[in-house]
């Protein structure tokens, strides 16, 4: 959970001038992207259920392929949904999204978290594992048993 009672600064490298995700994908099946109350519960199932969820699965359980837009767009929801749950006192639910290849969040997420957190930790490799992990543990503890 976040100490913070207001959202920090976005956690993906989106272009603000371009608008909000809804904006982008407001029309065909890319709106599910912005949809945050679908979004996020697709998150607390994973962590109820205990296991994090790759990009690409969290975009194929919205019936999308993945693609680099889809996937920079999809941050921007995670940033809401994170946004909100500082406000509601909850763990984030983002550190759940993660890359196939080394199960760990992308650049965004890490930039955001340094700066909310100060973390000085390396972002691949043990140390990142054992952070994103840690985190994890929160969300998945805190939803198991809602």
């Amino acid at each position: 959970m976040k100490a913070s009672s207001a959202p920090t600064a976005a956690r993906c490298t989106s272009d603000p001038e371009r608008g909000g995700v809804a904006e982008a994908f407001s029309n065909g099946p890319a709106s599910a992207i912005a949809d945050v109350p679908r979004v996020r519960a697709l998150l607390i199932e994973a962590a109820a259920e205990g296991h994090a969820v790759s990009y690409s699965g969290l975009l194929g359980r919205l019936g999308l392929a993945f693609s680099r837009p889809k996937m920079r767009a999809l941050c921007r929801t995670l940033d809401r949904i994170d946004a909100d749950a500082v406000v509601a006192d909850e763990p984030e639910l983002a550190v759940l999204v993660v890359r196939a290849a080394d199960g760990l969040p992308g650049q965004g997420w890490w930039t955001g978290h340094v700066a909310e957190t100060g973390y000085a930790g390396a972002w691949v490799g043990p140390g990142a594992m054992d952070e994103v992990e840690r985190l994890q543990r929160i969300a998945f503890r805190f939803w198991r048993d809602r």
